[in-house]
């Protein structure tokens, strides 16, 4: 499917199951009539706009959500619900491929039914969208409003020739795709993280440009359905902002899968033979071409802050980082408020979702939660998935904070060994001379389930050592983090103390 510019929605319903437009934009829906005055309206019906009018709502405020589009954002039509839905289906591919490391029998690749894959993910889109329907929102109260919402002042929206009035508003438009200036690429047609779910045959070749999250979660997965995956990344690691060891080991692992890897490339041009696309990339100036049938493109997100009005209701911004708050995440007018990407650097559903909740507290009453006091865990989720939490040790030593690290390798815990799961590692931070917790990153399987007990310790203040008090359950993979807290307690063993319990012992 070639594709140019954002797809025809239209197109795109004919192949999702019925009652999903149904739930996020019903065709015949009809605005209500506007309230005099909203304690609360919110623009934007993604993660952080449903979360905040749902929360706003059930406190008892008059609350209106305006959405342009679709509810549920893009983590429910084109990001975290669809992406690993898809993820799901190429780990089983993955695992019954190598079926006789298993005592079974390996999978043929003809087997792989791309379309049905494909059906399965929107059942599933379908299924999860009723918890963003407008009939949730109706129950507790909200008044929806479908249309481009534009501020009109400084305390009023107009969303189709409606005026909506407020005390407090909340910016919640969310983000788009980063278009790549790819002279041809245009022409030639390409795929984002939003039309790739279009797809209903597998592309024999595909490209992928860019090596974050998206893209290398995207390149592992077409590479197990069976396509030729080619991934092209301009630094020279892939996921530049974790910890090389860490970045390493997804790398080794797209290798393994059979994905071909061009580090420190630069796509420069892009041309078109009949069906074929031919991409030129350029490493340390060598060229070199390569021929596929698709492009899909993940180089970042801007957020969505043209075209509603920001400068007449006297609200700071810019195209790079969105709106600009505080930490209390207020804008330069101090009733309205931002939450999730449109503002912040960290474009994940659980940060829209915390900020959407510091803002119903921070706007609707007294005193004020800051955003900085939060500790924010996140994951990519290729298989082994990478998820960190708090400092990296670059971070804590340009602060000058003394680092002890604590590290345990997959391969020596037992349930990692039975699940042939091997590759990985527990790695986490302490500040030196105590168990204060400052930061980790997990390389495993399971990486973004075993990240938020870390977190868990952090935001209640549990030092690593009282970790190794807690019984985890055995066999689990999370048993890595109780070795680490068995590592820092024996480290706090000093000679001293040691010299003490053999006095004691020797009595």
């Amino acid at each position: 499917m070639r594709r140019n510019h954002l797809s025809d929605e239209s197109a795109r319903v004919e192949h999702w199951p019925r009652d999903w437009p149904q739930n996020v934009h019903p065709a015949a829906w009809q605005n209500p009539r506007p309230a005099s005055r909203y304690k609360l309206v919110v623009i934007g019906g993604g993660t952080a706009g449903l979360v905040a009018a749902h929360a706003a709502a059930a406190l008892g405020a008059k609350v209106a959500l305006v959405e342009r589009h679709l509810l549920g954002g893009d983590c429910l039509n084109f990001g975290c619900v669809p992406s690993k839905t898809l993820l799901r289906s190429a780990h089983w591919v993955a695992h019954a491929r190598d079926g006789e490391r298993f005592g079974g029998v390996a999978l043929d690749d003809a087997r792989v039914d791309f379309t049905a894959v494909m059906e399965r993910m929107r059942r599933v889109r379908a299924r999860v969208s009723r918890n963003d329907s407008v009939q949730r929102l109706r129950e507790a109260g909200v008044d929806l409003f479908f249309g481009a919402a534009c501020f009109a002042g400084p305390d009023a929206v107009v969303v189709d020739g409606a005026t909506l009035r407020f005390h407090k508003a909340l910016i919640a438009t969310g983000s788009r795709p980063v278009m790549p200036t790819v002279p041809g690429l245009v022409d030639a047609g390409y795929h984002t993280h939003e039309s790739i779910f279009d797809l209903t045959e597998l592309p024999r070749r595909l490209l992928v440009m860019g090596g974050g999250p998206l893209g290398c979660e995207f390149a592992q997965a077409f590479c197990r359905f069976g396509s030729h995956t080619i991934i092209a990344q301009d630094e020279p690691m892939f996921l530049p902002k974790e910890e090389r060891d860490a970045a390493q080991m997804v790398s080794d692992s797209l290798a393994r899968d059979g994905v071909e890897i061009h580090l420190n490339s630069e796509v420069v041009r892009v041309r078109t033979d009949g069906k074929r696309k031919l991409v030129d990339l350029v490493s340390d100036e060598v060229h070199s071409t390569v021929e596929v049938d698709e492009i899909l493109t993940g180089i970042g997100r801007a957020p969505n802050v043209e075209a509603i009005g920001l400068e007449a209701a006297g609200v700071a911004y810019d195209h790079v980082n969105g709106v600009r708050v505080d930490d209390f995440l207020r804008s330069t007018n101090k009733n309205i408020y931002a939450a999730g990407d449109a503002c912040l650097p960290h474009k994940f559903t659980h940060t829209a979702d915390a900020a959407a909740r510091i803002v119903v507290r921070n706007a609707l009453f007294p005193g004020g939660q800051r955003w900085s006091r939060l500790t924010i865990p996140w994951c990519t989720y290729t298989d082994p998935s990478v998820a960190h939490v708090g400092l990296y040790v670059r971070e804590a030593r340009e602060r000058r904070i003394p680092v002890k690290t604590f590290t345990i390798l997959m391969h020596d815990v037992d349930r990692a060994i039975a699940d042939g799961e091997e590759h990985g590692f527990v790695k986490i931070h302490v500040r030196e001379g105590s168990d204060t917790i400052l930061g980790a990153t997990i390389v495993a399987t399971r990486a973004g389930d075993m990240i938020n007990e870390i977190t868990l310790a952090m935001v209640a203040g549990i030092g690593l050592a009282t970790l190794a008090d807690v019984i985890h359950a055995y066999p689990t993979q999370s048993e890595a983090i109780k070795k680490a807290a068995d590592a820092c307690r024996r480290a706090q063993l000093t000679p001293a103390l040691a010299w003490l319990a053999r006095r004691w012992l020797a009595r």
